[in-house]
């Protein structure tokens, strides 16, 4: 096959030498001249050229990710990068897996002789890992052939690393339910499911994580281990024994009373301890040393026997290797002085020289950029490369079209790399206007001639070109100045998060006509033979309520803000209807508000914006990201919103770090372009300033003049503003609530963008109403949005919604850990030795100085500021100011950083006591850290040998799971919603949403909407049904109680047949094949939604008749009648007074007949309403 990329290297000499010397093994290779930029492309040519797996050694982690993007970039199935192992030599309770994933799927993918191109930097080469026979050993691969027994099956796994759960969430989980086998390994995308038919395999396919459903069938599965160090029990014993040893020998010349002696004995006795119980461990480095030799192994023995391997800069790799070790034994030094390591420890990764013994027995280049010796290596041969860099054009296209010219004259074939598709159309095509031929290709399968140009989306580092055989590659670096990250396809996450499948004893629900209760579980009853499931909920003064399975509508899990108890009624009291009136009047009146304001807006005349110029697609092509689909959305909305001549007011969603000030920020282009003003009002000083930093970076390009009041302004400067505003100078002003001063006049603005509107107190806002006047308006807000409320304020408030993360640079890595003062001093002083900054959370202002006194003795060597909430806003801004500009490198803090702001340098989050508080608020503080392209820590800490209560245990629970594999995400999203909820629609509505629950909350204002609309409304009628047929799930079928409330409440929302066979379809992909009792169950959940369509308040059972009793008897028409007696003569009957019904003559199968009934007299109903 062709490719545009690679053919041409073939005729390059020293390219074709090189083919011929590794055909020859002549090893080792010194290759110099190839430029860093070019390393990429030249990996990828040798690894398609030869068929090998290739590994890549380089001298830094960052330089390994430089050169596996580039790779990527040319071939994304090929390049896999290797991260790091990160130490810690403390006791753990969980780590955050995404890196030690990262690890086993490329050590997974190597193990089955997959031809990849793998980069690692030397201290991940240095790693010691199971050693490959044990990890093949451990490996399980399954066929549609393949006989499996389960105990077995389950055994494996377990030995294997996995984690067996009732429904799987996470990476290095596993399920099993009847005949079906769901498995996360890590080597995989997707979680496989694997039916039996008996002992044999019926069926391997894989599902989706979020929606529990099958996606493609597959033919076969290879399950890696889901650890890298396994602790087996064939060499368990030996571990013990070692480790006593060890124990013994630091302990044997310490004295009784000895603090170390106690810490040894204290932490490894507990390591001892678990590894006997066979407990799970979850900081398995601590037990490297103790495996003997014969069961560990280097990351080389993982490659094929043909395998190249490509050494990056030797001496910048032995420089690289000189520090680790310095510091590795430097900490190790301090550890043991502590009692925190043993001396044995020091053998936890391999020595520089044995690894370099690995490496002589394969096939070796070495890269050097300038030729230089190397005493480690002696070369066979050598080769040299001339290769050159390309110059910037900082986005001038006159001067790139003049270089193309001049490069298409000599003969060149060039190569555009445009970050994204849209952006190389937009090139093509600006070239093709300037006079210039190029064509965009969508890949590389294509030949490419002498004086072509291509232009292809894909980034990498820098451009290059070869000379010799006239190639060029040319960067959007080069071109605009600025890379378009590629950031991947992003996973998505569910888009309704708000869900109820997680109901658990002692959760509150409410029912809507009995109000709040506590819900105590799933009961059989078996009521006249006839056996059926209850929900069973406790109200105030020990009343119980049974709700039978099939009026599960009525009920909804209590969903108010975090940790917020709400208040138990009591059965049959006036108490709960007087909430429930209370709440829909505030609805009403809130919604007759947004009506009008909406109406209002509908009739003004505002300016009409022009449609995009050629420099507004200049601007959003110099945005060095690549944009999110829910930022390209929402740009669109706004601008069309701008394009209209009513005034815009919309809404503008997302978390922060999702990107919402560049949606802001192209608005306010659109509107500089109209020669209008804008204005940004931020709530704090300091966004103020961020703000204020972006845009000048942002607009630097254009002629824009930017303007900043806030107090952190001299008055001087505060003057020229404001004159600037006055005459036009100034176009775009963003500030705090100065801006809504009397003196402040603008010439005139178009558009006001506000960032957190409900942050600015009352008098603020009487000052925006008058400023929102027949401007365009958007208001931004970080806190995510419920879906449900989403969709229900469509058409009487604009919305825009970023759903997506930008693709995350790197997964934070996150310990849940006792707090130790050893580990908090070694966390700290490695964030502040690569130059960044630390979060202490603390949350009691009462003693955060004693605690930060405290900090200070542990850490001397840092510089710690204070804030907390009960500062004025003034002091408070100040330390942040001081923070922002570096002054500290340490903030001890309450939870006020969960609050919008973003400081690119804190990579280190430490919470204490991260046991009081809810995962939501975990998640958003993990959030703070972690927005750059370096690797961020986050440490959930929790005091030592504290009795902790049961609630505390089953957070801390929660917590490791959610560090572990990223389950109970829902829930923390859900808190989050609410908040942002209650913030969207003010103080008073956030009342009643917790005095009724949000989603009795959002179905009356779903009906107030319809109502005030004017659209057809009708109160539904609520079909009871009573007949003699059991309905239950059977605990055979769904054992865990709270995958059996999920598949209840999907039963319960059944409306048509459509639900129903997908229904169908989920059950047997999930559970297997579907007993009576929940085939009778879905039955009757349609009938009662369509009885229900059809307005019948009731069926029962009466002798060998069914009896359909009707809400009223102008619901049934002459012409029903007349139908239903042509269809079922005689056996059907009508009873036509004040409580009108009909009766049923049924057959053998009750429910059959009755559902056929139901869609008749509906599909009946329905022709006559279409009519």
């Amino acid at each position: 096959m062709k490719n545009m990329f690679i053919d041409s290297l073939k005729n390059l000499a020293s390219y074709k030498n090189l083919l011929e010397d590794i055909e020859n093994r002549k090893s080792p290779i010194f290759t110099h001249g190839i430029i860093s930029q070019g390393i990429g492309h030249m990996l990828y040519g040798l690894n398609q050229h030869i068929g090998r797996q290739i590994l890549v050694i380089t001298y830094s982690e960052k330089k390994a990710k430089k050169i596996y993007e580039d790779i990527k970039n040319f071939n994304e199935d090929k390049a896999e990068i290797f991260p790091t192992r990160e130490m810690l030599f403390y006791k753990v309770d969980a780590i955050s897996s995404e890196r030690l994933n990262q690890r086993l799927k490329v050590l997974s993918r190597l193990i089955q002789g997959e031809e990849i191109i793998l980069v690692a930097s030397i201290e991940s080469i240095l790693d010691k890992f199971i050693s490959v026979n044990l990890f093949k050993e451990n490996s399980i691969y399954i066929n549609m052939n393949s006989i499996l027994d389960l105990e077995e099956l389950t055994k494996k796994l377990i030995n294997s690393g996995y984690t067996r759960e009732a429904m799987i969430e996470g990476v290095g989980q596993f399920s099993i339910r009847g005949g079906i086998i769901d498995i996360f390994p890590p080597n995989k995308n997707y979680p496989y499911r694997i039916e039996l038919f008996d002992d044999e395999v019926d069926s391997i396919r894989t599902f989706d994580l979020q929606t529990q459903r099958s996606l493609k069938n597959i033919e076969e599965v290879f399950i890696s281990p889901a650890k890298e160090i396994l602790i087996l029990d064939e060499f368990r014993e030996d571990i013990i024994k070692n480790m006593e040893k060890d124990i013994e020998k630091s302990t044997k010349k310490l004295g009784n009373g000895s603090r170390v002696k106690e810490n040894i004995e204290y932490k490894f006795g507990e390591i001892l301890e678990e590894l006997r119980e066979k407990s799970y461990i979850s900081n398995i480095d601590m037990l490297i040393p103790y495996i003997s030799k014969e069961n560990l192994s280097s990351l080389l023995y993982y490659l094929r026997e043909d395998s190249l391997v490509f050494i990056d800069e030797p001496q910048r790799i032995e420089e690289r290797n000189k520090s680790i070790e310095e510091d590795f034994h430097f900490k190790l030094g301090d550890k043991l002085e502590v009692g925190e390591a043993l001396p044995s420890h020091s053998e936890i990764k391999f020595e520089f020289m044995e690894i370099l013994e690995d490496i002589n027995k394969k096939n070796i280049i070495v890269n050097t950029e300038l030729l230089k010796q190397n005493p480690l290596f002696n070369p066979k041969s050598i080769l040299n490369f001339s290769s050159k860099s390309i110059q910037l054009f900082h986005n001038n296209l006159d001067l790139l079209k003049e270089e193309l010219e001049h490069y298409k004259y000599r003969g060149y074939k060039i190569i555009l790399f445009s970050g994204t598709e849209d952006r190389g159309r937009r090139l093509e095509e600006s070239l093709r206007d300037m006079g210039f031929e190029s064509t965009f290709v969508e890949d590389e399968n294509r030949e490419i001639k002498s004086s072509q140009a291509f232009i292809t989306a894909g980034s990498i580092a820098g451009g290059f070109e070869y000379p010799q055989i006239k190639l060029i590659f040319i960067s959007d670096n080069e071109i605009y100045g600025s890379r378009k990250e590629r950031t991947g396809k992003g996973k998505k996450t569910s888009k309704s998060i708000i869900s109820f499948s997680d109901l658990n004893i002692g959760d509150y629900v409410v029912h809507e006509n009995h109000g709040i209760g506590q819900y105590r579980g799933i009961e059989q009853l078996d009521i006249q033979g006839i056996k059926k499931d209850y929900l069973t909920i406790n109200y105030k003064g020990n009343d119980k309520l049974y709700v039978p399975i099939d009026q599960m509508n009525l009920i909804q899990k209590y969903i108010g803000a975090d940790s917020v108890k709400p208040k138990i009624n009591k059965l049959s009291s006036s108490e709960w209807a007087r909430t429930k009136t209370k709440a829909k009047k505030a609805v009403e009146d809130m919604a007759k508000d947004l009506l009008e304001l909406y109406a209002k807006r509908e009739t003004k005349e505002g300016h009409s914006f022009s449609p995009d110029t050629p420099w507004q697609n200049q601007f959003e092509d110099i945005f060095p990201y690549e944009e999110t689909e829910g930022q390209l959305r929402s740009s669109m909305e706004i601008k069309k919103d701008m394009e209209n001549t009513r005034p815009m007011d919309r809404l503008l969603c997302g978390d922060v770090g999702y990107g919402k000030t560049e949606v802001a920020l192209r608005a306010a282009f659109k509107a500089v372009m109209d020669g209008k003003q804008v204005a940004f009002l931020v709530p704090t000083t300091i966004l103020a300033q961020q703000h204020y930093n972006t845009m000048v970076e942002r607009f630097k390009s254009f002629p824009i003049e930017i303007g900043l009041l806030s107090r952190f302004r001299t008055p001087k400067q505060q003057k020229v503003t404001l004159e600037g505003l006055k005459t036009g100078i100034v176009d775009i002003i963003v500030g705090t609530h100065r801006l809504l001063s009397k003196d402040v006049e603008f010439k005139d603005l178009g558009l006001l963008v506000i960032d957190e509107e409900q942050r600015f107190g009352v008098k603020h806002k009487e000052k925006l109403k008058q400023l929102k006047e027949n401007v365009d308006v958007l208001t931004l807000t970080a806190t995510p949005i419920p879906r449900t409320l989403h969709m229900s304020l469509i058409g009487i408030r604009d919305m825009s919604v970023i759903e997506d993360p930008p693709e995350e640079r790197y997964p934070v890595q996150t310990y849940v850990v006792e707090f130790n003062e050893h580990m908090i001093r070694e966390a700290i002083l490695k964030e502040i030795e690569r130059g960044g900054q630390v979060y202490f959370v603390y949350n009691r202002v009462g003693s955060i100085d004693k605690m930060a006194s405290k900090l200070k003795e542990i850490v001397p060597e840092a510089d710690i500021g204070i804030g907390h909430g009960q500062m004025s806003e003034r002091e408070l801004e100040n330390v942040m100011m001081s923070f922002i500009e570096g002054e500290y490198n340490v903030l001890v803090c309450t939870t006020i950083i969960e609050t919008g702001l973003d400081i690119q340098n804190v990579n280190t989050i430490i919470i204490y006591n991260a046991d009081k508080m809810g995962l939501s608020q975990l998640y958003q503080l993990r959030g703070r850290v972690g927005r750059t392209n370096r690797i961020a820590y986050a440490y959930f800490t929790y005091e030592k040998d504290k009795v902790l209560t049961e609630v505390a245990e089953k957070r801390l629970r929660a917590i490791k799971d959610f560090t572990e594999f990223g389950s109970g995400f829902k829930v923390a999203m859900r808190d989050l919603e609410i908040r942002g909820a209650g913030n969207l629609l003010g103080v008073e509505q956030h009342g009643h949403i917790e005095a009724i629950g949000y989603d009795l909350y959002v179905k009356f204002l779903n009906e107030t909407i319809k109502k005030l609309k004017g659209e057809d409304f009708e109160e539904r009628v609520d079909t009871t049904i009573d007949l003699n047929v059991d309905g239950y799930i059977p605990v055979s079928y769904i054992e865990d109680e709270e995958q059996k409330i999920e598949i209840y409440k999907k039963i319960a929302a059944i409306e048509d047949l459509k639900d129903y066979n997908e229904l169908i379809d989920e059950l047997i992909d999930r559970f297997g094949d579907i007993p009576k009792q929940v085939e009778n169950l879905m039955d009757i959940s349609y009938v009662k939604n369509n009885g229900s369509k059809a307005y019948i308040s009731n069926i029962y059972q009466s002798n060998n008749q069914l009896v359909l009793e009707f809400s009223s008897v102008d619901k049934i028409s002459p012409n029903l009648i007349h139908y239903l007696s042509e269809e079922y003569g005689r056996k059907i009957n009508f009873n036509l007074s004040n409580s009108p019904s009909f009766k049923y003559k049924y057959g053998k199968d009750i429910l059959m007949e009755l559902k056929k009934l139901i869609g008749k007299i509906n599909s009946f109903q329905n022709k006559k309403n279409k009519l």
